[in-house]
């Protein structure tokens, strides 16, 4: 298959083993990412793995693209550390606090830049939302062919791909034509373990960025002026307790506890 090309959408998320320490921005309603150290969103490794798998098949190129801070690049370098050939990312400040279609927006726009593309491989859901939205909304964006849940892929020479989706009661074997685009759960495969050379080879690796102008994106149509969903209102629940001191012998003590207790109605 000559001129195989893979883009591989990929997230930097929170450390899950820093959960304890996400906050949320009480202005905006988001995920203060500051301060925060990031990971490879999960399910984003096991379409890079697949994309790799294919590469070692077919040959090409595997292209990571990315809607994340500048500051996410050593990240995606351990994704480039994997196997990736180059990574892109699309970073801006019109960006911020985008949901699902508007985060869609700017990942279709960052994919048609690095076009032509025949295969557009994302983990099945972020870590860090959970939607399930995006494989489908790129797709649609792109105009080209997509399934999300898929649990085995086999892409022919000639272009044809057979891939196993999960439903509710089971799966379903579906055919279809490049380009596609495919959301992947994590039962398609084992991710492999990054090398030493691997690591050394991604430093020589490049990774470009593109802003809102590069990427000819609508600024009304992106971050929070672009979203559909916007936060709701937070508060911060009290867990404050209100107590009284109860004085006297145990008698009167007891008969005084009883009593406020019958008042809460804890006590009939």
């Amino acid at each position: 298959m000559s001129g195989f090309h893979v883009v591989v959408l990929v997230k930097p998320v929170p450390d899950p083993g820093c959960y304890d320490r996400v906050e949320i921005d009480p202005a905006t309603g988001v995920l203060a990412r500051q301060g925060m150290p990031s990971v490879i969103n999960p399910s984003d490794r096991h379409a890079l793995e697949e994309a790799l798998v294919l590469q070692e098949r077919h040959g090409g190129r595997v292209t990571l693209v990315s809607m994340t801070p500048e500051s996410s690049a050593e990240t995606l370098r351990e994704a480039l550390a994997m196997g990736g050939d180059e990574a892109v990312i699309l970073s801006d400040r019109a960006f911020a606090g985008s949901d699902s279609l508007a985060t869609s927006r700017v990942l279709a726009a960052g994919i048609a830049k690095v076009a032509p593309f025949d295969l557009v491989l994302a983990g099945n859901e972020s870590a860090d939302g959970g939607t399930v939205h995006v494989p489908s909304q790129v797709g649609e964006l792109l105009g080209v062919a997509h399934l999300a849940n898929v649990l085995r892929l086999e892409v022919d020479p000639d272009g044809s791909v057979r891939a196993r989706t999960r439903i509710e009661n089971g799966y379903v074997e579906v055919v279809g034509a490049l380009p596609m685009v495919l959301g992947v759960r994590r039962e398609i495969n084992t991710p492999r373990y990054t090398s030493l050379m691997g690591v050394m080879a991604s430093q020589g690796k490049p990774i470009r960025v593109f802003g809102a102008e590069e990427l000819g994106v609508d600024r009304s149509g992106v971050g929070m002026e672009g979203s559909n969903m916007r936060p709701g209102k937070l508060s911060r629940p009290s867990f404050r307790r209100k107590g009284e001191r109860v004085k006297g012998d145990t008698d009167e003590a007891v008969a005084r506890i009883v009593g406020i207790l019958r008042a809460e109605g804890v006590l009939g």
